[in-house]
């Protein structure tokens, strides 16, 4: 006995030959929402984008054509401001003082974050884990003038250390939550069975579990790198002139009686792009290290 099926591709017409199948229309509600989706998308897009965007007109702007809103697109460029920035305002050096102090503060929050993440994973130190949510959430601004009065007593002020340590003040609390969801995440049977195999808890923590956490320690130290970067606060209190950053060295643009927007925007274009290089190639690492613990359980 044959089933005739009207839905196969094989049926024939008449005349001997195949007749295509219909595809069943997509609701009306779907197709509005992918429209509405894409919409949103752009609007979005265009208002991150458009104030870089004009951030690097004006950088080639001189100030009169800046004030100028018939130069808004259409204007003659010149690249005297970048010129300002990088060889008279010797922004060669700032550059330097802020990759410093942005690396040697996420290196060293690195090395006292991971262990201690690892502990209260593994061990479920609660209180701990409270104390570190709390130093997340205090304000940094409130312990400026503690941290002052201490560090001037101290004669720091002025120095790389103080601000080593003020910037590590947030990025410790920020690797250590970090890192802690990403432990979560990792198996303890795997350490367990390293441990079967011979190797002590901190032989299996060097061996397994740090392998293994790469992608959250390169989540955890590009965004304590990033804060690093562009902090301005504790800099412009703590530093001095041998160790400004260049957050602060940008403020100098900004006078009593005016502003040099040219050259305050060639110099935010400087401190904005080297940033945005690091968050373009390494955005894979930060998605697979903020999602990690997400699906846990």
């Amino acid at each position: 006995m044959t089933v005739v099926n009207e839905n196969t591709e094989n049926i024939k017409t008449h005349a001997g030959q195949p007749r295509p199948v219909r595809r069943p229309k997509k609701p009306l509600g779907t197709r509005a929402y992918k429209v509405f989706r894409v919409a949103a998308l752009i609007a979005v897009v265009l208002f991150l984008v458009a104030p870089l965007f004009w951030m690097l007109l004006a950088s080639l702007k001189t100030n009169v054509d800046i004030y100028d809103t018939a130069k808004s697109f259409i204007f003659s460029p010149t690249f005297e401001n970048y010129a300002n920035v990088l060889q008279r305002n010797n922004y060669f050096v700032f550059i330097f003082n802020s990759f410093w102090v942005a690396f040697v503060s996420t290196a060293l929050s690195l090395v006292l974050g991971v262990p201690a993440a690892y502990a209260m994973s593994r061990f479920t130190m609660h209180r701990s884990a409270l104390v570190v949510l709390m130093a997340r959430v205090i304000p940094g601004v409130s312990l400026l003038v503690p941290w002052y009065y201490v560090f001037s007593n101290l004669k720091m002020v002025g120095g790389f250390e103080v601000l080593i340590l003020s910037h590590m003040f947030v990025a410790l609390p920020l690797i250590v939550y970090i890192m802690m969801s990403y432990f979560d995440s990792l198996p303890l049977e795997l350490e367990e069975s390293a441990q079967v195999d011979g190797l002590t808890p901190i032989g299996a923590f060097q061996r397994i579990t740090l392998p293994l956490s790469v992608a959250g320690m390169a989540t955890a130290g590009i965004l304590s790198f990033i804060f690093s970067w562009n902090n301005f606060m504790f800099a412009l209190v703590l530093s001095g002139s041998k160790t400004k950053t260049l957050p602060v060295a940008i403020f100098d643009f900004v006078s009593y009686a005016s502003i040099d927007w040219g050259g305050l925007m060639a110099a935010a274009t400087v401190v904005t792009i080297p940033i945005m290089i690091i968050a373009l190639f390494t955005q894979k690492y930060i998605v697979s290290g903020m999602t990690a613990g997400a699906t846990k359980g």
